[in-house]
Order: C-alpha cells, then structure tokens, then sequence
C-alpha cells in the first residue's frame, strides 16, 4: 500500500527561471499539497500534461528526492524518515535511469538481481516469466547498446521487477513505443494487479487510463484537479470524450 499525505516539493529559482516566470520569488513549487492512497491489488493513475508534476511526485514515492513538507507510507514502511527499507519494497521504471550499453540484457538482470539479493532459483524463475510475457528471449544475449528504444525498454522493465517488487512504479511505460511493445507492457501492469501488487503509473493517454486503472488523479502545475474512481469520472463527465474532459478539467 501507498499513502501520501500533504506532500510538496519546492525548488529555487535562480535569475532566468525568475525572468521567464516574471517574479521575485525566490522558490517555486514543483507539486504542492498532494494527497491520495492505492491499496493492494488496485491501480492508480496519476494523469496530467507535461511539466504537470507527475514524474516529481513519483520520483519522491520511490525516494529518489524527499519532499519539503508531506509523509509518504510505502507498505507501511515511512519512505521519508526510512528511504532504504522503502525502496526493498518498491520497483520504480523511469525513462532517465540508463542502461549499461557493454551488457546483454542476461547479464545486466543477474547484475541488478545480485544488488536486489534475490536467490538464484527465484532469480531464474523471475527472468523465465518475465523474457517470456516481454518477449525478451531472441534479443537476450545482444548488447544493450544494439537494441531498439522498445527493447531497451523491455530490458528496464525487467530490471524494475526482477525482486518481485510488492509496490511498482512506472512513469509514462509506454511513452514512444510501438504499439506491440507498449500492449507487452500493458499486460505487465494487468499482471501485477492480477499478483495484488500495488500498482501506480503516470500517463498523459486518457485511453490508456480508461483501459487499467481504478482510481486516477489528475495534476496540473502541480496541483490536484481531479482524484476519484475512473467510473465516477466517466459517469459526471459532461464533453462527448475522456481526452476533451481531461483538458476541461486541467483548464479549470
């Protein structure tokens, strides 16, 4: 389970990013005030524009930064006060975590596995079930830096859930891939709803939402626009799509 209470990130503006604001402040918030829970075996969509505050706020969930003010619970683990003992817990897939371009994608799973302390048996089950369901196994024993954006992103997902991670955080998995490779991906979420994990995702694709998630939240600018169940938001829309009341809702 995830809780998140009140969390805010502030940064400082240095002399251009006050010029391009047109203010004196000398910081400004990157999310502010943002509060929302995803149990076991549910998926939680944090939906917003670009610049919305989505990868911050995820990052801050898998301890990468620590909030300016806020608590955030990670399987009932204090993520702020204790950010290793959360992090055992969580698998995170960010686009800006690189790849190492000399390994294959064996070895740089054994690697990240060792780091993970995960036994060799389990190690090996893992990798079997997961080159299978990403449909891993014919680029395996290439070098990563020969792969396709779409195999490389199969290789971090991978590496993301090789411990079998009880909490999975994905930022934008399928951004710039194609469509074959980004369904791979979208059954892996299903799975790990299917495995009661607790799953929490960020998109800017209101299909993509419409088509995994229980409860979704809407950020834009940092704030939260929007957070319920994706049946209520389609029973009291009022546009004739998701995408046109999406775009109401951030205008708002």
């Amino acid at each position: 389970m995830i809780k998140v209470e009140h969390i805010s990130k502030q940064f400082s503006l240095n002399k251009e990013q006050k010029k391009e604001r047109n203010t004196n402040d000398k910081f400004a918030f990157a999310v502010k005030d943002i509060s929302f829970e995803c149990k076991p075996g549910e998926i939680f969509s944090l939906l917003g524009p670009n610049g919305a505050g989505k990868t911050t706020t995820l990052r801050m969930l898998s301890t990468v930064i620590s909030p300016t003010s806020g608590s955030i619970e990670i399987g009932g683990v204090n993520a702020v006060t204790d950010p290793s003992e959360a992090r055992r817990k969580i698998g995170f897939l960010t686009g800006s975590t690189g790849l190492y371009a000399r390994l294959n994608a064996h070895e740089l799973i054994d690697y990240f596995a060792s780091l993970y302390g995960v036994p060799t048996q389990l190690r090996n089950e893992r990798k079997r079930y997961l080159f299978d369901l990403l449909d891993m196994n014919e680029f395996a024993f290439k070098k990563i830096g020969k792969l396709s954006t779409g195999m490389k992103q199969k290789v971090s997902i991978c590496r993301t859930m090789i411990h079998d991670p009880e909490i999975v955080i994905f930022d934008e998995p399928t951004s710039g891939l194609d469509v074959i490779t980004a369904e791979s991906i979208i059954q892996l979420i299903r799975d790990c709803k299917d495995q009661n994990k607790t799953v929490i995702f960020s998109s800017h694709i209101m299909g993509e939402v419409d088509l995994l998630c229980d409860k979704m939240a809407i950020i834009h600018k940092g704030e939260m626009k929007y957070q319920g169940s994706m049946k209520d938001f389609r029973n009291n829309m009022t546009e004739k799509s998701l995408t046109g009341e999406f775009i109401k809702t951030v205008q708002s």
